[in-house]
């Protein structure tokens, strides 16, 4: 009898550590299948982050998944152990019959299954409760209750175009578009011999401003996993810069290697790292950026949603890491650092600019009548001013594909907006009348970069032939847009353009006519030239010039111009050119 009790409380204490081992199990499981799926997904612990909820649904899936499993495990041991038959005696009939046999009694197959009635019940509630709770997020953010605040996403005030933003002078103005500066970038990796069988460059090419000059800046990245297993110990050894005005492109070299970067695996890509350092916040791409000291960071715009649950995404501040160290810190927007450039996503503007014109009158005229409704054109540019880099692009009616009603300039570190009302070209069409000019060359045309000429707005655009080297400008006006002036040097194409614009009737009142041209002649105090894209350039001043005036002179001005000296007496004409006077006929 003893035995026997004994024999029970032995089967009873195994069974329990069985089942306490198998819950066991299926809990760790579960834990591992999640973790994974976190490590990949990598999605906000917020409620606010549509991927957080499918993360989510994915887990109450598998917690099912797994159980489901268990079960099916406990039908084929029960199969197996319930081979062979038993005869019985029926208790309705009396008779005798061949029946299964069963190991116990509770060793039906389907005994597993019926375990997991209740867990599935549970769980495909919660996912519904998850997927009504998400419709009636969405729900909250319609549009057609919410016009307004979509609208009031962004504030654009009136602009002044000719005071804000200044004339640049031909060597300041900025040649190098994104596709020109990843060439410069791979010549520029190509000459290191060391360097290019490891790594290649991320066609990142972030434009910033360091130090009052518009540069692209993009990072090294591993050529592939081999290579990553080789370097990774001492990071990647160098950025790219591209100085986006005179081409000039330097590999900068780094003390210690950058640790943190897209191309990195596990826990140190910047993605995953940002994610388990900041696990409740959300954040947009991450872009590299450089501080005043050269010193090569990561910026995480982190989002906050203003309209509903998760409508209206805007920006509430950043996350910087510091590349070689992965030190790393949040800032409110208003304390974000002066010399980030790009705390906004482009499209994330192009997006809030086109709900504020769509939404000027309400939803239902965004829809019947559009009295009012305005839009982005097909694109945009960046303008470097007062080192900030301002994203500008066109604003045309809903109605016009081929004209502007003006164009917006706004700042992608505070997001402030003006509007400027200068009806013209779009975009589109300055690039037509460009190539239009040299329509026998075949060239392709780049994106207009809008800079100020004379006090009116003009498209500047490169003129690129099949092979992508840049052999013309162009100055397009925006308000009329058949003026054109092209050559092969920036300050020939501006010159011509000028001379176009001082012949063509201008019919908007408001514009400031073009600066007049002076006759000047003295003695040359001090002269230097200098290479800019290419071109050869004259600074000299003039020994008694009552204006302490600098001048400079293109090459192509006069084959006179490399024998000046000081001492020399000179004479020409010159306009007014920003901070210099333009010779534009030496005499």
């Amino acid at each position: 009898m003893g035995t026997a009790i004994f024999y029970h409380k032995t089967s009873q204490e195994g069974s329990i550590l069985k089942k306490f081992t198998s819950a066991f199990g299926r809990l760790f499981l579960s834990a591992v299948l999640i973790f994974l799926v976190f490590y990949t997904m990598m999605p906000a612990i917020n409620l606010h982050d549509h991927d957080f909820i499918v993360f989510l649904i994915i887990c109450i899936l598998i917690v099912l998944a797994v159980n489901f499993m268990e079960s099916i495990l406990i039908f084929l041991k029960t199969m197996q152990q319930n081979r062979g038959v038993e005869i019985v005696r029926d208790p309705v009939t009396g008779r005798m019959v061949l029946r299964r046999k069963y190991a116990d009694a509770s060793g039906s197959p389907f005994a597993g299954f019926k375990a997991m009635g209740r867990p599935c019940k549970y769980g495909m509630i919660a996912i519904a409760v998850l997927i009504f709770f998400s419709l009636i997020a969405s729900a909250a953010g319609i549009q057609l209750f919410n016009a307004s605040r979509y609208r009031d996403l962004i504030t654009v005030t009136e602009g002044d175009f000719a005071s804000d933003v200044a004339e640049l002078g031909m060597s300041q103005i900025p040649v190098v578009d994104k596709d020109t500066a990843s060439r410069l970038g791979s010549k520029k990796l190509g000459e290191m011999t060391d360097l290019v069988s490891q790594f290649e460059i991320q066609e990142n090419y972030t434009q910033i401003n360091y130090k009052g000059t518009p540069y692209r800046v993009t990072p090294l990245r591993y050529a592939d996993p081999i290579k990553w297993l080789y370097n990774q110990k001492k990071g990647l050894p160098a950025y790219i810069a591209v100085n986006m005005v005179d081409q000039n492109t330097d590999l900068v070299w780094l003390s210690s290697g950058m640790k943190y970067s897209t191309s990195e695996y596990f826990f140190r890509n910047i993605n995953r790292y940002i994610r388990f350092c900041y696990p409740t916040r959300m954040f947009e791409t991450v872009s590299f950026e450089i501080d005043d000291d050269g010193n090569p960071y990561w910026v995480a715009p982190t989002i906050a949603y203003r309209i509903g649950w998760w409508n209206g995404k805007d920006i509430d501040g950043a996350i910087l890491v510091n590349a070689e160290t992965g030190e790393s810190k949040w800032y409110a927007k208003a304390d974000v650092p002066q010399w980030i450039d790009q705390l906004y996503d482009s499209n994330l503007i192009m997006e809030q600019l086109d709900d504020n014109g769509r939404f000027q009158n309400g939803y239902l005229n965004s829809i019947f009548g559009q009295r009012g409704v305005r839009r982005t054109t097909y694109g945009y540019n960046y303008l470097a001013i007062d080192d900030d880099v301002w994203l500008y692009t066109g604003m045309s009616s809903v109605t016009s594909d081929e004209s502007n009603i003006g164009f917006v300039l706004v700042n992608l570190r505070t997001k402030e907006t003006k509007f400027y009302t200068v009806p013209g070209a779009t975009e589109l069409a300055a690039m037509d009348s460009a190539r239009g000019q040299v329509q026998h060359l075949n060239y392709s045309a780049t994106f207009p970069l809008l800079l100020n000429i004379s006090g009116r707005p003009a498209y500047f655009i490169s003129l690129k032939d099949a092979a992508g080297l840049v052999k013309m400008y162009a100055f397009v006006d925006v308000a009329q847009y058949q003026i054109v002036g092209t050559g092969q040097t920036i300050d020939e194409a501006k010159r011509n353009y000028r001379e176009t614009l001082g012949q063509e009737e201008i019919e908007d009142p408001t514009a400031k006519e073009p600066a007049a041209s002076e006759t000047v002649s003295g003695t040359v105090e001090a002269i230097e030239n200098v290479v800019v894209s290419g071109n050869t350039y004259y600074y000299f001043t003039l020994t008694d010039d009552r204006t302490d005036s600098v001048y400079t002179a293109a090459i192509t001005v006069s084959e006179r111009l490399p024998f000046v000296q000081a001492g020399d007496s000179v004479s020409f004409e010159c306009v007014e050119n920003g901070s210099t006077k333009e010779v534009i006929t030496w005499r």
